[in-house]
């Protein structure tokens, strides 16, 4: 009825109508569906697309760099990616959520020839393989910080609170 009763009422009430509608439902958990169509080339670890579907909580992740939780940054490549990885891991976990909730990458790598295979090595250590995020990997040349090497960012689904 509240539904209903929306199409009619002013603007303010029909919005109010809506909340109602989404908060009985916000105990549901999204339904996420990580495919490959078969009319396009196979990826090598990422997903072509990520289908959210259902009431949940989309979380954005700033842009991650190699740096421990007391600043001090990665001597290599891979101990930056590795850092970068555990600050992920700790920034969806801050709001409830799991890796596997992460359905969305952006890495920008300073070197991709070199860089690639060590980037994929650590990141498989850290993502769901038998159902990889949706993915993009770019090289540019020059990050924000000195002497950082790569820098990632990304996007979480999880329930509604």
């Amino acid at each position: 009825m509240q539904r209903n009763l929306a199409l009619i009422q002013p603007p303010m009430l029909a919005l109010g109508a809506t909340i109602v509608v989404l908060g009985s439902a916000a105990a549901q958990t999204p339904e996420v569906r990580f495919s490959n169509p078969p009319t396009m080339a196979k990826p090598g670890g990422y997903s072509h697309v990520v289908e959210v579907n259902g009431p949940g909580r989309t979380i954005y992740i700033a842009g991650q760099l190699g740096y421990d939780s007391s600043g001090k940054q990665g001597a290599d490549f891979r101990e930056q990616a590795t850092l970068v990885y555990q600050n992920l891991k700790a920034a969806v976990e801050s709001v409830g959520g799991k890796m596997e909730n992460i359905v969305k990458l952006n890495a920008f790598l300073t070197d991709i020839r070199a860089q690639l295979p060590i980037y994929r090595e650590v990141r498989d250590k850290f993502v769901n393989v038998a159902a990889p995020p949706a993915s993009t990997t770019l090289e540019v040349p020059k990050l924000a910080r000195e002497g950082a090497l790569l820098e990632v960012e990304a996007i979480a689904v999880l329930p509604a609170r």
